[in-house]
């Protein structure tokens, strides 16, 4: 029910107003909220919006790629040719994957691809995600609740220590998915396949059918230092809305508490 209702308690009459569907917590929140989009054309707004599509190309590029390496194999008993192939995608858990059966070329020893780059890969896309989260809280802040952000210096404060972890991480996270991916090109190539498959001692004579391109997950390593420039970068314009950079103006004294100047007394 919409409306207003007096209520009396004790002595003390009040009235609250009733909004349907709308929380008093929520009411209180958009309440406080002053829409002004001009921090979007200021650095402090402007480097998020960038931070955030990054963030986006990141976590996209790595999580959501898909390759193969491939093998032929002639039998040395049979004179048969196969085409073996296994699919790797993200988080690169090689070792669970089958690329030699048991049966092939009649030897007995099933053969994985080596490597496990699920925890560089993981903590890469991780990063990302949560950059991703809050650069919107950020923004949503920045554009309605401004005023709250720049009462005093708590939330300056905080946006600078969040941001200064996230240029760390993002540095240590780029470092270990690089690392990471140069692993992965060695482990999925079909050379180095060859050489530890058993089928391909004295069984069969292999070659390599090819390994899918890696553009992306390049491409997920040059955004993860672009995003750690960025973060940088914009540690430096938070840090200006802290007092540490311009000290609070002291308050201005009301001219009407401002005492008169006294005449000079005469001698």
């Amino acid at each position: 029910r919409s409306g207003s209702s007096t209520f009396t308690r004790g002595h003390f009459p009040f009235t609250h107003s009733l909004t349907p569907g709308l929380s008093p917590i929520a009411f209180a929140g958009m309440a406080g909220m002053q829409l002004d989009l001009g921090p979007l054309k200021e650095p402090i707004g402007f480097i998020k919006i960038l931070e955030w599509i990054f963030a986006i190309f990141g976590f996209a590029t790595c999580g959501g790629f898909s390759g193969k390496t491939a093998l032929n194999v002639k039998c040395k008993n049979t004179n048969d040719t196969l085409h073996l192939n296994a699919t790797f995608q993200y988080p690169f858990r090689l070792n669970q994957i089958l690329i030699v059966t048991k049966d092939t070329c009649n030897q007995t020893v099933e053969t994985h691809l080596v490597g496990d780059f699920s925890s560089s890969a993981e903590f890469f896309v991780a990063i990302a995600v949560l950059a991703f989260l809050y650069c919107m809280a950020a923004l949503v802040l920045y554009v309605g609740y401004l005023h709250i952000y720049r009462d005093g210096n708590r939330g300056p404060v905080i946006d600078l220590v969040v941001t200064t972890i996230f240029a760390f991480v993002w540095l240590v996270s780029s470092s270990a998915w690089g690392k990471g991916l140069t692993d992965l090109k060695y482990s999925t190539n079909p050379e180095t396949i060859i050489k530890n498959a058993n089928v391909c001692k004295g069984f069969a004579d292999c070659s390599s059918a090819g390994v899918s391109g890696m553009g992306s997950l390049n491409v997920s390593v040059v955004f993860g230092f672009l995003n750690m420039i960025l973060w940088c970068g914009n540690a430096w314009f938070v840090y200006k809305e802290t007092s540490w950079h311009a000290p609070p103006e002291p308050p201005k004294q009301d001219p009407g508490n401002v005492a008169a100047p006294q005449p000079p007394q005469n001698p």
